[in-house]
């Protein structure tokens, strides 16, 4: 680690205005600007806030089958997902460098070639750039109706002065070599931005906070079926376990402890000053590329 200086982060956790790119955008610039004011120079939004986690749908699905109603309502979602770059990114890095600060967002990304769409990871610089795009590597259960697979050649991490910041998106992070390609790069602040709001992510957290050795921020949606337009309320599954989404955001230690959060039950901003001694602190028992690795008995490739 060379010299660092002190970042202050911030955590959004709120609801996206679903299907509605626009006005999602525009929720991101208050919200963003918000968090500004604050003083905040790394800003954290969840997995997928452009156009929203469509938790409850399924699109018309079962095995074997599909429904022209279910074509439809994907037709609606890809519609209001963004490509990359695009109208959007471009207003996105406006409002970085208009707030000068590290702006970092979910969006679902539709690719302009195939049309596929994508579960991406947007950084943009204080300076209005796009510095970095991180497609999930592998989309969770039904989600995969939706979103096509990263191909990880985008596992790289962003050097800025307040450290080397990179994540993975939800349950990306339940993959131990995903998480090792991160950390042989000296990962420092690592985000999480996630759709699960239960307490087993919560534990996940630690653990990684634990495992890295660095800051985690943990960002999620917080979401009622009336955040959905009333038309698509009644696709939702009967009985969903995590609609409503209670949230869960928080802010870690590289030792796992709990900085800030985690917020539940309601929309808000988590803030947190992250001092980079504390992660020399931590790897004084504990480095997992360094003192506390064993390069004569393991050996890690990334192959991409």
């Amino acid at each position: 680690m060379s010299t660092l200086i002190s970042l202050t982060a911030a955590v959004v956790q709120a609801a996206p205005v679903f299907f509605d790119k626009k006005k999602t955008v525009d929720k991101m610039i208050s919200l963003t600007h918000e968090a500004a004011k604050q003083k905040a120079q790394l800003i954290l939004f969840p997995e997928v806030f452009i156009p929203g986690y469509p938790r409850g749908l399924i699109f018309g699905t079962t095995v074997g089958g599909r429904t022209s109603e279910g074509r439809e309502l994907f037709l609606t979602y890809w519609e209001n997902a963004i490509e990359v770059p695009g109208p959007e990114t471009d207003v996105l890095g406006k409002l970085a460098k208009e707030t000068k600060t590290y702006l970092v967002t979910g969006v679902t990304e539709k690719d302009k070639i195939s049309d596929t769409l994508y579960c991406t990871l947007l950084y943009f610089s204080p300076e209005g750039q796009l510095i970095q795009k991180h497609r999930k590597l592998k989309p969770t259960a039904a989600e995969r109706i939706l979103w096509g697979e990263g191909d990880g050649r985008d596992l790289n991490l962003i050097h800025t002065p307040y450290g080397k910041i990179g994540g993975l998106i939800c349950w990306e992070n339940y993959m131990p070599l995903a998480r090792m390609a991160l950390y042989n790069q000296g990962i420092e602040i690592y985000l999480a931005p996630t759709a699960d709001c239960r307490d087993s992510w919560q534990a996940t957290l630690i653990h990684i906070a634990c495992e890295s050795r660095c800051f985690v921020l943990g960002c999620n949606q917080y979401l009622t079926k009336e955040h959905y337009p009333e038309d698509i309320q009644g696709l939702l599954t009967a009985g969903h376990p995590s609609l409503p989404s209670s949230g869960g955001s928080v802010i870690l230690s590289p030792l796992g402890k709990i900085i800030e959060g985690p917020l539940h039950h309601k929309e808000g901003i988590l803030f947190a000053e992250l001092d980079p001694r504390e992660i020399i602190k931590a790897k004084m028992d504990f480095d997992v590329i360094g003192h506390y690795a064993r390069p004569d008995v393991f050996d890690f490739k990334l192959k991409v």
